[in-house]
């Protein structure tokens, strides 16, 4: 048996998250989502039933958290716990009390970090060994978005964390631009739509995982969004620059700190190396690491390897099967706060000089 997992993520459930500040459209967005046909395979748990306003929606009770609406959509509330409202999702459909469904999808409240949900679907090993991690949806309110990034940290975090951006109530203001530019300095690698009155479909929403849902193999390439760091004079071997969410205001800027950038090596990398030195990172700046993904081109190893972590918690470093494509390089993305590429850079010589 090999050092590293293969990779088993096509037989695991996608899980996505709908995250965004209060008031930002995600009652709206659920409401539309329920009501969709492409989201007749699909599980949804929400805060309340009362909120989003489905009773003319249900076609069945299951029981006093779980129904089935008129759309086929599987709809439940959360518990205090998500992990056991998750597995007694599963366990009722393989009991056959509710329809089988292909996705689940995770409503959090306005105020919550995304974080400890993230988590527990990259290391809980109840949870990690059926689901995985898909997409980050988070809504951002065109009104009320920018005096929130300024005053609010967890708007900021929301943000970071995302894959996708949800820009709502664009129609009330005159200008997005500047609003969208502030989006991608703090998250050049999500994928950003302008959304009128929760009208979306899910098909655009989902599949930001490693797993291409149209072509069923791993996009590496995708998943990175690598493209959204690269610079016109950026080569292999060297870490692509930062992005700074650096803007006109100088007081209350709680995304100033932020930071996004790629590294990426030529050579092939030493795994205790990585090792020690993302386990360095983690022990003294864990809070600050936002999220960390890549893919890596180890020695001794005829196959690449996948790192995904939020904070101090990463996902089990897993084999592919082979290379996507020609590729070879090491590539790792970091979103953090107040940790600059070349921090990041130091650290790494310094473990790999005393390796």
């Amino acid at each position: 048996m090999g050092l590293f997992e293969s990779d088993k993520s096509a037989q695991r459930l996608p899980v996505s998250l709908i995250t965004g500040f209060l008031g930002s459209g995600k009652t709206t967005l659920l409401n539309r989502l329920l009501r969709h046909d492409g989201m007749k395979d699909s599980a949804v748990i929400i805060n309340e039933y009362g909120e989003v306003g489905l009773d003319h929606l249900l076609v069945e009770r299951v029981d006093g958290e779980v129904a089935v609406l008129a759309s086929g959509c599987i709809c439940c509330t959360i518990r205090s716990d998500l992990e056991q409202t998750l597995r007694d999702l599963l366990v009722k459909r393989d009991r056959g009390e509710i329809p089988p469904f292909r996705r689940i999808l995770v409503e959090t409240t306005g105020l919550a970090d995304p974080a400890p949900i993230v988590q527990l679907l990259l290391n809980n090993p109840l949870v990690s060994h059926f689901l995985r991690l898909d997409t980050v949806v988070t809504t951002v309110d065109a009104v009320n978005a920018p005096h929130q990034l300024d005053r609010q940290y967890e708007a900021v975090k929301q943000v970071a964390l995302a894959d996708r951006l949800l820009i709502t109530k664009s129609d009330l203001v005159e200008d997005i631009a500047a609003l969208e530019l502030r989006l991608r300095r703090l998250n050049p690698g999500a994928r950003i739509e302008n959304v009128s009155h929760g009208e979306i479909d899910p098909a655009q929403l989902f599949g930001a995982g490693l797993i291409d849902p149209e072509l069923k193999r791993i996009d590496v390439e995708r998943w990175l969004n690598e493209r959204a760091f690269a610079e016109p004079d950026a080569h292999a071997g060297h870490a692509h620059h930062d992005h700074h969410a650096h803007h006109d205001h100088d007081h209350h800027d709680h995304d100033a700190s932020i930071a996004s950038f790629m590294l990426a090596f030529d050579e092939p990398l030493d795994w205790m190396a990585v090792t020690h030195w993302l386990a360095h990172l983690r022990n003294a700046r864990g809070q600050d690491l936002l999220r960390v993904k890549g893919i890596l081109n180890l020695r001794d190893e005829p196959t690449p390897i996948v790192i995904h972590g939020v904070h101090h918690v990463f996902h089990p470093p897993v084999a592919l099967s082979g290379w996507p494509d020609s590729d070879r390089r090491s590539r790792i993305v970091f979103i953090t706060r107040g940790i600059l590429r070349a921090d990041v850079l130091e650290l790494w010589q310094a473990v790999r000089a005393a390796a």
